[in-house]
């Protein structure tokens, strides 16, 4: 007989995937009372958007590298110089925009080839051979601005982070295109999950109580047509949040319905078991770092066309942010563990405290202590569970 999940269990069993999702709630809560609800106005929902984008995009490849178990420090390096080499073509030597953008896409390749070879066939570690990237990587940068900055770039080519789609089906004061997308985003949501659930029915696997089922449904609802209201009552639909859901949709189906994902789980969870099975993990080492490199490459894209400039100092410290969106969204320390969702979902909450405290007037210094304290919290809850996993 089919059994059904309580509400107690959801929050005990899952306490890994679930509380994640209830952190963020309560913080974008507390940002909004203390801000007088300027966080969750319309514009500020969509800068916010905007401004950290390229960090989820970064969180996205970077969680796939930590569950196989490894660590990238070299992405806002790589940001930088693929947003440098796109900066000479397109602004100094006046070529099309798009040439740019394959140009820093094949540099995103190359590099992730690189440091995919010393990775899986060399055998560096992750870690050394990335913080060498990251070394190196900053030096081109140098070389290929001249130490200098370039700007601006054609319309075309900043309207990858800053365009947005609006007034395609009108409407007063709002775009209905937005709420249009949105709607069929939530029906395609209704639709998996539904789906999903008749699956596990079938195979005679525990489901959450019909009720519950459905509440979630709503809120989930709520949220995100909540959600697609502001953007549509400010611009409308940004095109770099497109450019976001099909590499979120994208990277899902990747990790969980495909035989490289389940590789790369396999990998990070027991890589003696990985090896004794089959797997080809040094081809799949591989594939992931060329993966992060790809990434940080479109990163690299949309950060220089959101500033509209190539800047010698591009991608600071942002391994740090990305690494912390992982860690924070319920990605294991140790590998094995770690989704793809879970990562966007630490990156907001990352993206929504800078935010909260830039409105307050909080000094920059008393931000980083603050993002180091949930960072440092997060890990000591995943390390917290495993040993009261381990005690059973």
């Amino acid at each position: 007989m089919t059994g059904t999940t309580s509400v107690k269990d959801l929050f005990t069993k899952n306490l890994r995937t679930s509380g994640i999702y209830i952190a963020f709630v309560v913080i974008v809560g507390l940002f909004a009372i203390l801000t007088g609800g300027t966080s969750l106005s319309p514009m500020n929902v969509t800068n916010l958007v905007l401004q950290y984008s390229y960090i989820l995009i970064l969180a996205i490849g970077m969680v796939m590298v930590i569950i196989a178990g490894h660590i990238d420090l070299s992405v806002g390096s790589v940001v930088a110089v693929t947003g440098a080499v796109s900066a000479v073509l397109v602004i100094k030597y006046d070529m099309p925009w798009w040439v740019g953008v394959l140009a820093a896409l094949g540099c995103g390749v190359l590099i992730g080839a690189w440091q995919g070879f010393w990775v899986a066939f060399v055998g560096i570690p992750a870690f050394i051979t990335t913080l060498a990237g990251m070394l190196m990587f900053r030096g081109l940068t140098l070389l290929v601005l001249n130490n200098t900055s370039l700007s601006p770039f054609p319309e075309p080519y900043r309207n990858i982070a800053a365009g947005f789609q609006n007034g395609l089906l009108g409407g007063a004061g709002y775009d209905v295109f937005t709420l249009v997308v949105f709607a069929l985003a939530v029906a395609g949501y209704f639709f998996s999950a539904w789906r999903t659930r008749r699956s596990q029915i079938a195979y005679e696997q525990p489901v959450v109580a019909f009720p519950l089922f459905i509440l979630q449904l709503v809120l989930v609802a709520a949220v995100v047509m909540w959600f697609a209201w502001q953007l549509a009552s400010a611009r409308g639909l940004p095109n770099v949040l497109i450019i976001l859901a099909v590499l979120i949709i994208a990277y899902s189906l990747v990790t969980t319905r495909t035989v490289f994902g389940r590789h790369v789980y396999a990998i990070g969870g027991n890589l003696a078991a990985a090896m004794l099975s089959g797997v080809k993990v040094k081809w799949v080492n591989f594939g992931v770092m060329l993966n992060m490199g790809i990434l940080a490459s479109v990163a690299g894209v949309v950060f220089s066309a959101r500033s509209n400039a190539a800047q010698p100092a591009a991608g600071n410290m942002f391994e740090l942010d990305a690494i912390a969106a992982c860690f924070i969204g319920g990605a294991a320390v140790t590998g094995g563990v770690g989704r793809v969702t879970g990562a966007i979902v630490g990156g907001l909450i990352m993206a929504v405290m800078s935010n909260g405290m830039q409105l307050m007037g909080v000094p920059q210094s008393v931000q980083s202590v603050v993002k180091g304290l949930v960072l440092l919290l997060a890990v000591a809850f995943d390390v917290y569970n495993k040993r009261r996993a381990g005690a059973r």
